[in-house]
């Protein structure tokens, strides 16, 4: 084979590895749509400089689990998961300028936390619409699933 050839295999095995990850995400998404209600959600997974490391994403209602996806990602397992039971909305607020460039329009932060767990609180980012919804499914549990009051301080 001449350069041009092996240039042209190259490019060629390159294009079907991106059209496969692109099918796989793609169906990927379909699935867990299917799996249950989910709905657009950023989570902040580096916190180490402010106002950066968020990850678009999308989550899920499984059960009594809300479970959190990255959109890019390859697993089906999920990257985040909060319970039902032992998970509080402890702060809510709007993104700073710097964070509106990563989330989605009209987005709102929010920060949960186990109350089972001394874990630094995880910022998710959703819209108003699946906020009412989110704080609905958290206090929507049925009776005897142990009401976590939000921490202060």
């Amino acid at each position: 084979m001449t350069w041009l050839g092996d240039t042209e295999a190259g490019l060629l095995v390159a294009l079907v590895l991106v059209l496969l990850w692109l099918a796989w995400v793609f169906g990927r998404r379909r699935w867990l749509g299917r799996q249950g209600g989910t709905f657009d959600c950023s989570a902040r997974l580096n916190t180490t400089i402010s106002g950066r490391g968020w990850v678009l994403g999308v989550a899920r209602y499984s059960d009594d689990w809300l479970e959190w996806h990255r959109v890019f990602g390859l697993s089906v397992t999920p990257k985040l998961r909060f319970h039902r039971g032992n998970t509080a909305i402890v702060d809510q607020r709007t993104p700073s300028a710097r964070e509106t460039l990563a989330l989605y329009e009209g987005q709102r932060i929010i920060s949960l936390v186990g109350a089972l767990s001394d874990d630094r609180p995880v910022e998710i980012a959703l819209g108003s619409q699946e906020l009412t919804g989110l704080m609905s499914w958290f206090e929507g549990a049925p009776p005897g699933r142990g009401r976590v009051e939000p921490r202060t301080g």
